[in-house]
């Protein structure tokens, strides 16, 4: 089989996926996953927030909005270098290949704060692992800053569609995500960005923002696809609960339309119970966050993760075969 790389998919061939009889989609993302990973291994991510709550933003999915009263502002303070280094060497020793930071910003804060971003990219890289950060908008000097420090992704989801978007945010536009993602992109740092479901969008919505993802040429390298933790005094608190397999339905089609990313199976999985997970696994994704904590939110815990991936015959892979002795400096 040769896989083909698209960027001109419709909406409606994407709704069409979408909604496929459930077996008739898992076997089309089946074809197209063994294809594109054999062996089926699984990145393991591990997810640490680095500065948390007191964010500008208007989220109304998050916790960490000043607009919310949920905020977690008590914790604002950013955490120094040091520590995190060391919970960095904690997630590899338990097997995460990726260390991805959060910083609860609008954009990225010139001085000592971005020093300390940066010091940490160089420090996590030094110990082999990908270093991936989601920190707000950024400018151009800013991304190539990160990217000579070695950063090897960038995340900034677009959340939901364009058509959905203002429902949910107000503080920023969609047309701000995407010029964020070109200045990640021109510097030279691969792109993590996908959305979330279950925030009262319709399924065209769906097909919508996967299409701005497909659209991307190239795709981005990281795709996370989340579902939505209502989070008590956040405006969603009150949404129904994700249908699980509609998650599944999201990685099969992210797979089929975007090939070669990886598709991460990111929030929400807390609320799925086993047989779901491995449905996600089955259908795409070929990521995994790992550790008990998502920024502000749970996750599943490392020996639970262990076991659901024994248990479906998946392992974890490596990107990177030899760990570098020194990371790039700046």
């Amino acid at each position: 089989m040769t896989l083909s790389i698209r960027h001109d998919w419709s909406i409606e061939e994407i709704q069409g996926l979408l909604e496929l009889p459930l077996m008739e989609l898992l076997w089309q993302a089946q074809n197209v996953h063994r294809e594109a990973n054999p062996g089926y291994r699984v990145q393991l991510a591990s997810l640490l927030s680095v500065k948390t709550g007191g964010c500008e933003e208007d989220c109304a999915y998050c916790s960490q909005s000043i607009h919310n009263s949920s905020d977690v502002s008590a914790f604002e303070a950013q955490m120094q270098v040091e520590p995190i280094l060391q919970r960095a060497k904690a997630a590899k020793d338990a097997g995460a290949d990726r260390f991805c930071m959060g910083w609860a910003w609008r954009e990225i804060r010139d001085g000592a704060p971005f020093e300390a971003m940066l010091e940490m990219v160089r420090g996590v890289r030094a110990m082999g692992m990908e270093a991936c950060v989601t920190a707000g908008m950024l400018s151009d000097h800013q991304a190539q800053r990160l990217a000579a420090a070695g950063l090897t992704a960038y995340n900034h989801n677009l959340d939901t569609s364009p058509e959905h978007y203002d429902r949910i945010i107000s503080t920023r536009t969609y047309q701000e995500r995407l010029e964020t993602l070109q200045r990640v992109r021109q510097a030279g740092v691969t792109l993590c960005c996908g959305g979330i479901i279950g925030m009262g969008e319709t399924l065209r919505d769906r097909a919508s923002m996967l299409q701005v993802l497909a659209g991307m040429d190239p795709h981005p390298e990281s795709v996370p696809v989340n579902g939505l933790v209502a989070v008590e005094g956040t405006p969603l608190e009150g949404q129904a609960p994700f249908e699980p397999l509609d998650l599944v339905r999201m990685v099969a089609t992210a797979r089929i339309l975007m090939p070669r990313s990886r598709v991460r199976l990111s929030a929400g999985r807390e609320s799925m119970n086993r047989e779901a997970q491995i449905l996600c696994l089955q259908a795409g994704a070929d990521s995994i966050f790992y550790g008990d904590t998502l920024l502000t939110t749970g996750n599943p815990d490392v020996d639970a993760d262990r076991q659901l991936l024994n248990d479906a015959g998946v392992q974890a892979a490596w990107t990177e075969k030899t760990a570098l002795a020194t990371a790039p400096s700046n």
